[in-house]
């Protein structure tokens, strides 16, 4: 989400240790020990923990891409990478918890290998992946907000009863904007593929 905003921001340099790369770097690394601590001891609290410091981290690494001016190609790679990560690690974990059924996932996971092979065409083609979108940022907002509120939501205590429409209500609504983002990256490589298929012709 943070590096997202770095195509706009003019020429992207070939830098690989700057700050807001080994921020996305420490993000990475904890997706394993994010999904160990959900799968493993179920220690769901430290699991939030890890998923607030990534949230936090993901923040920070792209003001200071831009404060530092340290905007970068691997940047730009790492953060929605990281982001992805997180989400399918997240889901793979709920579903073998049964808190979310298996069908979520699988929609979820079928958009983003549709969005995987149109980036893919699109490439072949000779063109850019298309921009993240504000609808794909607040896709990615909501569900990473709706990841710690579902694993608050398992309880009974009066916190848990609290956390879980709040919870219920960011998943659904990022999903469906998950989803609506996903169908715009197929329109844009429709009328990218028709472009080409006109200068072909033309």
């Amino acid at each position: 989400m943070a590096e997202d905003a770095q195509s706009s921001a003019g020429e992207l340099s070939d830098r690989v240790w700057t700050i807001p790369n080994v921020l996305s770097m420490l993000r990475l690394a904890g997706v394993p020990v994010f999904l160990y601590l959900l799968l493993g001891p179920q220690a769901d609290g430290w699991a939030i923990a890890v998923l607030m410091f990534s949230g936090f981290t993901d923040w920070l690494d792209g003001k200071i891409a831009r404060w530092l001016n340290q905007t970068s190609r691997l940047g730009a790679l790492l953060d929605p990478a990281a982001d992805r990560l997180y989400t399918l690690a997240t889901i793979l974990a709920f579903v073998l918890r049964d808190i979310v059924p298996w069908w979520v996932a699988a929609v979820l996971v079928g958009r983003d290998l549709l969005v995987a092979v149109c980036i893919a065409v699109l490439r072949r083609g000779g063109f850019a992946p298309p921009e993240v979108t504000y609808i794909g940022k607040a896709a990615t907002f909501n569900l990473m907000y709706s990841f710690p509120l579902l694993l608050l939501g398992q309880g009974a205590s009066t916190a848990a009863t609290a956390a879980r429409p709040i919870a219920y209500g960011l998943a659904i609504w990022g999903g469906l904007l998950f989803l609506w983002s996903g169908l715009l990256y197929v329109v844009q490589t429709r009328a990218a593929l028709r472009t080409l298929v006109s200068r072909v012709r033309g």
